[in-house]
């Protein structure tokens, strides 16, 4: 060994303390990772494991969920379709109803608009007749003067013979006294037309002449409680009734 340049009791030593060494490792070092590296492998190998089988468990869990949702789906659309039906079977009763409703309410809505027409026509009418009596009452009382105040006298006088205006006697006049009234004073040609023409027919002896600017014009016979109106605010007044 010496001669090989080895020394024997150095090479021992080594030796040992490798041997020393070697077994301090293995029992501190390499034993401990060999285990744990094992133990990583068993858990990697577990975990996969585990993966897989969960991966299995929710692929079937995934296919009863879409079964699941499938036959809510299909139950839903049963649900939805007769609750279609039963509301299209009600809507139509509803509707029918409301129809019937809507035809009494439009009935009667009918009845009070005529009602409502029928009176505002009334208050109109009456509003109507009464302004166009006040218009022609305007017209009349700026429009007559004397030439045609006689000339509605003249007018009167002529109905009488010709039988477009009443005759005292015919009507039913007969007294001894008679009241005439004029709108302005009546010449004594009318007073002698009025006694001789009219009043002899009743057997009126006693005639009250008066003045009366509100009758507009014509003449105004009252013989005991009977009065024949020729005035002209006679005619308004029928105007105003017509007209109601």
């Amino acid at each position: 060994m010496e001669a090989l340049g080895i020394n024997l009791g150095l090479l021992i030593v080594q030796i040992i303390a490798f041997i020393i060494v070697f077994l301090t490792l293995n029992a501190w070092v390499y034993g401990p990772m060999l285990n744990m590296m094992e133990t990583r492998k068993q858990k990697i190998a577990q975990g996969l494991e585990d993966a897989r089988v969960a991966a299995e468990a929710r692929a079937d869990a995934e296919k009863q969920a879409s079964k699941i949702i499938a036959d809510a789906q299909a139950e839903a659309g049963k649900v939805v379709r007769e609750a279609t039906e039963r509301a299209a079977s009600a809507g139509k009763d509803v509707k029918v109803a409301a129809e019937a409703e809507a035809a009494k309410a439009l009935e009667a809505a009918k009845a009070e608009a005529e009602l409502e027409r029928n009176r505002i026509l009334g208050d109109l009418r009456g509003q109507v007749a009464a302004l166009a009596v006040a218009a022609a009452n305007k017209l009349v009382g700026e429009a007559l003067d004397e030439k045609k105040q006689h000339a509605l006298i003249d007018e009167f006088f002529s109905g009488v013979k010709s039988g477009k205006v009443v005759v005292l006697d015919d009507a039913g006049f007969k007294g001894e006294s008679a009241e005439v009234t004029s709108a302005l004073p009546l010449s004594k040609d009318e007073e002698a037309s009025v006694k001789k023409d009219v009043l002899a027919k009743v057997g009126a002896q006693a005639v009250t002449f008066r003045v009366d600017p509100s009758i507009l014009g014509g003449l105004v016979i009252k013989v005991g409680d009977k009065v024949m109106d020729g005035s002209v605010a006679g005619r308004l007044e029928g105007l105003r009734q017509s007209l109601k």
